[in-house]
């Protein structure tokens, strides 16, 4: 056979390891001795061609064959004249292996761990499936970012430019909160934190509308104020929780008690005193070593943070993400106005606070 690209190619078939194939001839300008002095111990079952004719076979540049060479990507031999040589099937597939792939716009790195068998081809496709999620929701966040300063009312614009330019990834917005609730819930076990934001902290939206981004960028924005920490802190572990003995009981306590009222939120009953209110305040007194009263109570109330409309503004944007999930916010607020009402301090409840 004579390729189109060399002059004098040398190519020589060698018998297959199994019965039934016919040895082919060598080509009219190789010698017996030339072509068997090129074959190896790699190569003994397959055909030799020049780089013109691997570059025929595929398609693919002799320059490009020469550099995937130099990558370590395919290997060759060399004639006793110094040219290239290749195992024309092996090398071929592996060509049009790399070809292929290449047109689904992998980079080199995982295609030579594909050649190497370092990873499997359905693994490598995983991999660029997760980082081409990671980019298009970039690149969403980015489009909604736009939209969102482009809609904006003159008088809008400045201060929405300002808020989208301090929150330009959606997943950094996202760590951010979660580091909020993980420094917030401290010293709650691992694992109770992580349910508690699974089920509290919104997911960036994947492809957002302008109400999404804004929304979800003044959610990041809140959190990174300082002091908003030590009020949802005070919230949680209400007064002077340096006399609580077990935060991880009363945690576990408390989540009970929200669990109860969720339900009650959720079918729309108003603030009440009853066992949901006495079960929140029980476990705050136990783990003070007091007991349930009236000037208990009262103690609770003090110095409370749930009128805070940065509170009431944080879970208010969380609700509009979450959509008709009931959060823990919810359910703060109908116990403050429940434990409000039982100290008939009703003038002011949570769930009338404003969200500012």
């Amino acid at each position: 056979m004579r390729s189109p690209n060399c002059a004098t190619p040398l190519v020589r078939r060698q018998r297959f390891p199994y019965e039934g194939r016919a040895q082919c001839q060598y080509a009219k300008s190789s010698t017996g001795v030339e072509v068997q002095q090129l074959v190896t111990d790699d190569t003994q079952a397959d055909v030799l061609v020049s780089i013109g004719e691997l570059a025929r076979r595929t398609g693919l540049a002799v320059r490009t064959i020469r550099f995937y060479c130099d990558e370590g990507m395919l290997e060759s031999h060399r004639s006793p004249g110094g040219h290239r040589m290749f195992a024309a099937d092996g090398a071929t597939e592996r060509l049009l292996l790399v070809r292929r792939l290449r047109a689904l716009g992998f980079g080199l790195s995982p295609i030579i761990d594909v050649l190497h068998g370092e990873q499997s081809i359905a693994e490598v496709i995983a991999a660029e499936n997760a980082r081409l999620d990671v980019e298009f929701r970039s690149m969403a966040w980015r489009r909604a970012s736009l939209r969102a300063v482009e809609t904006a009312s003159p008088t809008q614009r400045a201060g929405r430019l300002a808020l989208l330019a301090t929150v330009q990834d959606s997943g950094a917005a996202h760590e951010g909160l979660l580091r909020f609730w993980r420094r917030v819930l401290a010293p709650v076990r691992r694992c109770d934190v992580d349910i508690f934001v699974g089920w509290n902290v919104p997911q960036p939206p994947a492809d957002p509308s302008v109400e999404e981004v804004v929304t979800y960028a003044e959610l990041a924005a809140l959190v990174a104020e300082p002091d908003l920490h030590n009020a949802v802190r005070q919230q949680l572990w209400r007064k002077q929780p340096q006399l609580i003995r077990d935060r991880q009981g009363l945690y576990a306590e408390v989540g009970e008690a929200m669990a109860a009222v969720a339900t009650l939120v959720s079918a729309d009953v108003r603030p009440h005193g009853g066992d949901e209110l006495d079960r929140f305040v029980n476990a705050h007194a136990g783990a003070r070593g007091e007991r349930d009263s009236p000037g208990f109570r009262e103690q609770l109330l003090i110095d409370a943070t749930d009128t805070d409309h940065r509170i009431h503004r944080y879970w208010a944007l969380t609700e509009q993400l979450l959509k008709t999930r009931i959060t823990v916010g919810q359910a703060h607020n109908w116990m403050y106005d429940a434990l409000a009402r039982s100290t008939g301090r009703a003038d002011a409840p949570a769930a009338h606070a404003t969200s500012g």
